[in-house]
């Protein structure tokens, strides 16, 4: 809260517009599931990008740059510079990818010192208040829900759509219209019009939900061309034509994302805004299938190279060195600490940040770069496990222990291995059995960060609360991306609680609603000890109740249901609007 109160203060006396007509703008560009090997420029001899690929000769690259396997952890160290087991998340899904409000984000430091601030794809932090991206820092907001379109929190009306998606504008459903990044990157090129209208430096988080599957719904010219083409240089005679198509609906939303590249670039140049931009392109972790990761291995969801390793350029003439290639480690946690030195902004939470600025890397002059370690876990679960699912990264060194993302307990079978990496990056020589001092000196050092991270706040790794009865938020939509399940449970789950604030005891009408119809039943939505009874006839597949009072306070929300529901029965959300 003090931090907070800080950067109010800040913006509110610390920054003259002279002053911040001189600060670069700033963009960021992060796609979802796309890999490093997902362009010309990092060797796929079939994809076509070479918009992106002309963006990289125009820009500096980190080529040793690390992620999370999978993307709420990434997008959590993204914002803050922190390690996610810092924030609260720490998966996907299921109540662990809610970031704790007291972390402070990029877009909040930037809007202190004068910026504009819009995300404009895909959020994944938190879907109700006060985790969403408007109460983290940013003015304008462009999202969809959850993970991504066509996933649980979606909604239900969507139907899944990719093309003319339902997102949310500032927290209000909208219609869309056309291909869901061609709508991010507009929407993006209209927040950055009118923030250089009004003079003012801009930050741009641009996360387009492409090339996450589902693949149902891609921009068809492109997957005709994908399908017609030879993909065997990438994929080898042997796979399945149902993984060839597969692969030939990824490339399409990628070349898509491509093309909206060009078309940010060319919005830039014609208002005059390249000079002072700086843009940045990376991806929140490896490819959503096995296909071309240069000279890695593995795929998303791995501690291997190919899971956490991707591309990472960085344009802003006359100070980034165009061409300008760094061997140098450098992570997710890095990017805030970096852009805040560039952009001249000193955070009041500067000290609690585990990255470091890499802006000398990007500059082309670093002198005696010290070395560092860098720690990458996520694997299913409510809370980390020891060395579960884990790489540490030195500059020379990489200790893997690959025991699985899924696994929501680590398997007792699973061996050390240990690379050099700087000499072999496809990590083929595992070198533990001949270094065991090493290893044992790398687990110690993994050690003392997880006990540190572990300790950030108490309880560490509980979800943060979702608030009922916030003004001006009339209507909570509480859905399965955020319910709390038994820690045995698969999937989504087939029955969860979520933990709630309720601000204000209402009166409320209570809804439970279901893609389809489920069949006759009774069912009670359970607020603490509140129980409000519903039926629900064959035909219908929302089941509601009126006027009810909540309970004020931290409490829980829970769904009953008699006959019990099944797996494929589940509720898609739990609806509370104020009367």
């Amino acid at each position: 809260m003090i931090i907070r109160l800080l950067l109010g203060l800040f913006l509110t006396f610390g920054v003259s517009q002279s002053n911040a007509a001189k600060k670069p703008n700033i963009i960021v560009v992060m796609p979802d599931d796309m890999g490093y090997g997902d362009l010309g420029v990092t060797g796929n001899p079939v994809i076509r990008t070479p918009q992106i690929d002309q963006f990289a000769s125009e820009s500096a690259q980190l080529t040793h740059f690390y992620v999370s396997p999978v993307c709420s952890p990434t997008r959590a160290c993204l914002m803050t510079g922190r390690y996610n087991y810092r924030t609260r998340v720490v998966d996907t899904f299921k109540g662990r990818s809610m970031m704790d409000p007291a972390e402070v984000t990029i877009a909040e430091a930037l809007k202190a010192a004068g910026y504009t601030t819009g995300i404009f794809g895909k959020w994944h932090l938190g879907d109700n208040h006060p985790l969403r991206a408007q109460e983290q820092g940013f003015d304008e907001v462009l999202i969809h829900r959850g993970g991504g379109l066509a996933q649980p929190s979606e909604p239900i009306e969507n139907g899944r759509r990719y093309t003319n998606p339902i997102l949310f504008h500032n927290g209000k459903k909208i219609q869309s219209e056309g291909y869901c990044t061609d709508v991010y990157f507009d929407a993006a090129m209209d927040f950055i019009g009118a923030a250089s209208d009004e003079g003012r430096p801009f930050f741009a988080y641009v996360a387009p939900n492409a090339p996450h599957g589902p693949y149902h719904d891609v921009p068809q010219a492109l997957l005709e061309y994908y399908q017609s083409i030879d993909l065997n240089p990438i994929l080898g005679k042997n796979m399945s034509d149902k993984h060839r198509d597969t692969v030939a609906r990824v490339f399409a939303m990628v070349e898509n994302i491509d093309e909206n590249m060009g078309r940010l670039d060319s919005f830039l140049k014609k208002r005059q805004l390249i000079e002072n931009t700086i843009v940045v392109f990376f991806t929140d972790n490896g490819p959503n299938t096995m296909r071309y990761v240069g000279p890695f291995r593995g795929m998303k969801a791995g501690v291997h190279e190919g899971g956490i390793r991707t591309c990472f350029f960085a344009r802003w003439p006359g100070h980034f060195r165009a061409g300008h290639h760094s061997d140098r480690i450098a992570a997710h946690i890095d990017l805030m600490p970096t852009l805040l030195d560039a952009a001249g902004v000193v955070p009041q939470n500067g000290d609690n940040f585990d990255g470091i600025s890499v802006l000398p890397l990007l500059m082309g002059s670093p002198e005696n770069w010290p070395d560092r370690s860098l720690f990458i876990q996520t694997h299913r679960g409510d809370r980390p496990i020891a060395e579960h699912h884990v790489a540490i990264r030195s500059q020379a060194w990489k200790l893997v222990h690959p025991s699985g993302f899924g696994q929501n307990q680590m398997p007792e079978d699973v061996p050390f291995e240990l690379y050099h990496i700087m000499t072999d990056p496809g990590e083929e020589y595992n070198l533990a059995g001949k270094n065991p001092h090493r290893v044992s000196s790398m687990r110690q050092d993994y050690a003392r960060w997880l006990t540190a991270v572990s300790a950030t706040r108490r309880p560490n790794f509980v979800p943060p609360r979702i608030d009922i009865g916030v003004h001006p938020e009339p209507v909570v939509d509480l859905s399965i991306q955020d319910w709390r399940v038994p820690a045995d449970s698969t999937g989504w789950g087939i029955s969860g609680e979520w933990f709630v604030t309720v601000q204000d005891s209402g009166p409320y009408d209570v809804a439970i609603r279901f893609s389809e119809p489920v069949g006759s039943r009774q069912l009670e939505v359970l607020v603490g000890e509140l129980h409000v009874p519903m039926s629900l006839s064959e035909e219908q597949s929302v089941a509601s109740a009126e006027n009810i009072e909540l309970p004020l306070g931290d409490t829980t929300v829970r769904v009953h249901s008699d006959p019990p529901l099944k797996r494929g029965d589940l509720p898609r959300f739990v609806t509370f609007k104020k009367r």
